[in-house]
């Protein structure tokens, strides 16, 4: 029917950074059932499953070389049905994904660029053509990182996406986050796939990965050819990871919008590392103030939220994050979203909302606590705003007219407002006014 935008950026969890390449069913279904019952009221409404859910031997810490990925008569992949028992009997997602909408919720998966060398191997037949697995394959455009999959010819790679989408229409997929098109930019293979989901009887978003180096040369491609894209390698729990994400969503996020949203990947939070990619079973680690300047950063930078932790697991404090609703609101609402301010490891936001309201956040990128005396009108809020709100706890933030200029209130002109803040190391403060 028709590649799906979406009017806000999709908020939903993703099985990475907790089980990397070794989710099970069960898990899905228990992350599933969290989210319908804790987060589905503030928005929160897509299960993704990520890589390998074809690999029967699967593990943590990496990809298997030469791994036995399951696939159908046509080179198409199909779910281990060891560990998705309900995929047996070539059943595919299908029954899995029955079960996940009714729930209320949405159902996806991460797939990746090319066709399996299992199905080249076999010199599986294209459905719907009279081409086979080793005719389309491109040996020379393989994933650098996955060892999975070769590339494919431009007389196939149409037909051979084809085929898939159709299957997973079937299945009743809503999502779809299609791996290794974004480093090298795979103009071809993106095109291709936006075309096959236009073809499927059924509404899919496309999420494109990995986003490391994306160039804005191409902003109107992406937005032609898909719903939302990353602008970020892979980021795990470290603020080092976090920091570089500021510069690249500061120049993202002016362009995001219904026409396409800019990801700064998934959200490294909760407990993660259970059968993952890096590192043992964790709670993320960050410190609670880091945790909620994640959080802000993503919000006020419109990007998609994707929940990487496993949820029935996660601290209490960290799932609270997720159900603040005066916080979404910004991230379902606001516009002309973008960055005021970079100095001396200070980064000021801004954004307005659709009935007059104005936001900021301010964060600390320093590794040491700072008090901070700003000027109202560094917000975007006026020098006389009236009452400043933070948005994280409600509460009412002091304000000062200042009086005379002096080091006192520095760098405030007289007659306007100031806030004096105390900012955690990594942390912010996020404001309405």
């Amino acid at each position: 029917m028709t590649l799906r935008k979406t009017a806000t950026p999709p908020m939903g969890w993703n099985s990475w950074d907790a089980f990397g390449t070794t989710v099970t069913e069960d898990e899905v279904l228990e992350n599933a059932r969290f989210m319908a019952e804790h987060l589905l009221p503030y928005g929160w409404d897509t299960i993704v499953i990520d890589a390998d859910w074809a690999d029967p031997g699967a593990r943590a810490h990496g990809y298997n070389e030469h791994a036995e990925l399951v696939i159908d008569a046509h080179g198409r992949l199909l779910p281990d049905p060891v560990r998705f028992p309900s995929a047996a009997g070539d059943a595919g997602f299908g029954p899995l994904a029955e079960r996940i909408h009714a729930l209320g919720l949405k159902v996806g998966f991460h797939v990746m660029r090319g066709i399996p060398d299992v199905a080249v191997a076999a010199d599986s037949p294209i459905a719907g053509t009279s081409l086979t697995a080793s005719q389309i394959a491109d040996q020379a455009n393989r994933c650098e990182w996955n060892p999975h999959y070769a590339g494919l010819t431009a007389e196939g790679v149409q037909a051979y996406y084809d085929s898939c989408l159709a299957l997973y229409a079937e299945w009743g997929i809503d999502f779809i986050k299609a791996d290794d098109m974004l480093w090298p930019y795979q103009r071809a293979d993106i095109e291709a796939y936006a075309a096959a989901i236009e073809k499927a009887p059924r509404d899919i978003a496309l999420s494109l990965s990995p986003g490391r180096h994306m160039s804005m040369a191409h902003l109107e491609h992406l937005r032609e050819h898909a719903t939302m894209w990353r602008v970020s390698d892979d980021i795990w729990d470290s603020w080092t990871d976090i920091e570089p994400n500021f510069a690249r969503l500061a120049r993202w996020a002016p362009h995001a919008s219904a026409d396409g949203w800019p990801d700064g990947d998934m959200l490294p939070l909760g407990r993660i590392g259970v059968r993952a990619e890096r590192g043992e079973p964790r709670e993320a680690r960050f410190t609670p103030a880091e945790r909620r300047s994640i959080v802000t950063l993503w919000t006020i930078a419109r990007s998609p939220l994707m929940i990487g932790g496993h949820l029935p697991e996660s601290d209490p404090e960290t799932v609270a994050l997720f159900t603040n609703a005066d916080v979404l609101s910004i991230l379902a609402s606001s516009r002309n979203n973008r960055e005021l301010f970079r100095e001396r490891d200070l980064v000021v936001w801004a954004a307005e909302g659709p009935n007059g309201e104005r936001w900021a956040a301010v964060f600390n990128e320093r590794d040491v606590a700072a008090d901070e005396t700003l000027d109202a009108s560094w917000l975007g809020f006026g020098s006389a705003p009236g009452p400043v709100i933070d948005v994280w706890t409600g509460d009412p933030v002091p304000t000062e007219i200042a009086c005379e200029q002096s080091h006192d209130v520095y760098s405030v002109a007289p007659g306007s407002t100031a806030l004096r803040l105390t900012l955690e190391p990594h942390g912010c403060v996020l404001l309405r006014v």
